[in-house]
């Protein structure tokens, strides 16, 4: 049984724990080994380099007990930009678990240890955002890997939260979605809202989504062994229909997928969907 964050503890016993322990053993085993997989696709230039994080990621989904339920229709093979909110570390094994993809991240990410080296593995395009000209290079990038029709994620918050709520999107690097396909048609945005919405299969309450949710000066370790001990979560991930710069400017567009994942979590958390 889980304990709100910062109760007692009582609750927790001797075999949640070996639980846990015994799936952070397997975790760690079974990342060292596709590891080097991983780097030699790369290296190779192999395609396949694009969907091993993938399959990874869904060995891992359901090691941690991410049970993921899928609404509505993620856009498939051809480039998109997915901009969704930010909840926790859990964000980025659940949304890879859905779909091959790659991530757009804040620099400093490439410096932790072990998550930061599967960051780079997964190609993530890694922005640092207090340099207004580092932001241009990296929107360049960004434009570039969706033209060559990868699916990248961007979390327009700026920051990860308590998954109650919604921050305001930023739209400096929705300037990416400018990049025309040959088409002519401007590359779609497509808003997906993520919610932790159960618990053991029950609903979960507000107090109980600090468990999974990761923000503020949380150490990364003792939280994901807190959420390892809390058990099976179930997580909803709502794909809203594609938006793009063709109808809409680059502020509305952020507006305007802020609004859809704001509208979609209030949803998913009150069990509307």
């Amino acid at each position: 049984m889980a304990c709100p964050r910062g109760a007692s503890h009582s609750f927790v016993t001797m075999m949640d724990r070996l639980r846990a322990a015994t799936i952070v053993a397997i975790f760690l085993i079974f990342t060292f080994l596709c590891m080097p997989i991983q780097w030699l696709l790369l290296k190779l230039g192999s395609r396949r380099a694009r969907t091993f994080p993938h399959w990874y990621h869904r060995q891992v989904a359901n090691l941690f007990g991410l049970r993921i339920r899928l609404v509505g229709t993620p856009i498939r093979d051809e480039g998109v930009l997915i901009v969704a909110n930010h909840t926790s570390w859990a964000d980025i094994v659940i949304f890879s678990a859905v779909m091959p993809i790659s991530f757009v991240s804040k620099a400093e990410v490439a410096r932790w240890p072990l998550f930061g080296t599967l960051a780079r593995l997964q190609r993530t395009v890694f922005v640092e955002r207090d340099r207004r000209s580092a932001t241009r290079e990296k929107r360049d990038e960004i434009r570039e890997r969706l033209l060559a029709g990868d699916a990248l994620v961007l979390f327009p918050e700026g920051t990860s939260h308590d998954g109650n709520h919604v921050l305001p999107f930023k739209s400096a690097l929705l300037g990416a979605a400018e990049a025309r396909l040959d088409s002519g048609a401007h590359v779609r945005v497509q808003p997906v809202t993520a919610a932790f919405t159960g618990l053991h299969g029950m609903p979960m309450g507000r107090e109980n989504r600090p468990l999974f949710a990761w923000y503020g000066d949380m150490e990364m370790a003792p939280h994901l062994w807190e959420a390892l001990l809390a058990g099976p979560v179930d997580v909803v991930i709502q794909f809203h229909e594609p938006l793009s710069l063709d109808l809409l400017d680059r502020k509305a567009l952020a507006a305007e997928a802020e609004r859809l994942v704001r509208t979609g979590l209030a949803d998913a958390l009150a069990g509307r969907i």
